[in-house]
């Protein structure tokens, strides 16, 4: 049975894909789910944006959706991200979380081809049919090309019940708050760009989907429930002490930094990506080592 919907809140990482000459590499997937879990993560999320879903076929990306049911046996959620370009795998990949198990979809709007607002509509409508699981919308303009529309979440909050939230992946803040006042304040917000963490959850965000969670699980954590609990100076010491780490997720496409420190910290064994990806060069290498000392992460003379 999917956990209950006020279950769905807090640090829910993307978790990366760890390949092994060039196969998903489950068993150590299944320890990240198990390190998550460990670590103080709220939820798991199965196959957004750091995971390279471009790069992994259905099949792959079904069985990563069942394989993080099977290993987190209730004790967190775990949220399906389950959109395509094209609406017969979203609709593929969205009845196989289902079926699995997940308790929340996250389907990203269909990118490249740039629907107008009514085609999202219809497509989130259709994509929805017969599927009574909590969904939201997954709204990334860098990479999807496209914005949705505060008339569009009204509309879809009003035709579609289990429409309950979005991962907000831009730094538009004012648009957060237009989505409470049109949704309702229990609509939930999750922040996608790790910089605006702090400040989108100040003004209402539920929680953080964000990539360096698979380096520092127990701090991302630890924001959220100082927000939660009202202490916004511990909430604000901890944002200072990401800033430097929540920046280096981006000195290159995500996941190419996330994957190398993941690599440095032992977290995985291999730094592999599939193309177009690519390892992150020895220049940014080194800049990433520095950015792990910084933060005590590596001892220093592990960074020389």
């Amino acid at each position: 049975m999917p956990l209950p919907l006020e279950r769905i809140k807090g640090s829910i990482p993307p978790l990366i894909t760890p390949f092994r000459n060039g196969e998903v590499d489950y068993d150590t997937y299944a320890n990240l789910v198990e390190m998550q879990i460990r670590e103080g993560s709220h939820g798991i999320l199965v196959n957004g944006t750091t995971s390279e879903p471009a790069s992994l076929t259905t099949e792959e990306r079904n069985r990563l959706v069942t394989l993080s049911v099977e290993v987190a046996k209730g004790r967190v959620p775990i949220v399906a991200a389950t959109g395509s370009q094209a609406i017969w795998e979203t609709r593929i990949l969205t009845e196989h979380a289902a079926k699995a198990g997940a308790d929340a979809l996250l389907i990203v709007t269909p990118y490249y081809t740039r629907p107008p607002q009514r085609g999202m509509i219809a497509y989130y409508l259709e994509v929805m049919k017969g599927i009574d699981l909590p969904w939201m919308i997954y709204h990334i303009p860098g990479r999807a090309a496209i914005d949705i529309k505060i008339d569009t979440v009204k509309e879809l909050r009003e035709k579609s019940p289990n429409f309950v939230g979005m991962k907000h992946a831009s730094l538009d803040l004012d648009f957060v708050t237009e989505c409470l006042a049109v949704a309702g304040h229990d609509f939930k917000i999750f922040v996608g760009l790790e910089e605006l963490s702090f400040p989108m959850m100040a003004i209402g965000a539920c929680g953080l989907m964000n990539a360096v969670g698979n380096l520092r699980p127990r701090v991302l954590s630890d924001l959220c429930e100082a927000v939660w609990r009202g202490d916004l100076k511990t909430a604000q010491d901890l944002h200072h002490r990401l800033h430097d780490l929540n920046k280096a997720i981006f000195y290159d496409t995500n996941p190419i930094p996330i994957k190398y420190m993941a690599k440095r910290l032992g977290i995985v064994e291999r730094n592999e990506h599939r193309l177009p990806m690519v390892p992150a060069t020895p220049e940014l290498e080194k800049r990433l080592d520095g950015v792990l000392s910084r933060a005590g992460m590596l001892r220093s003379e592990a960074a020389e």
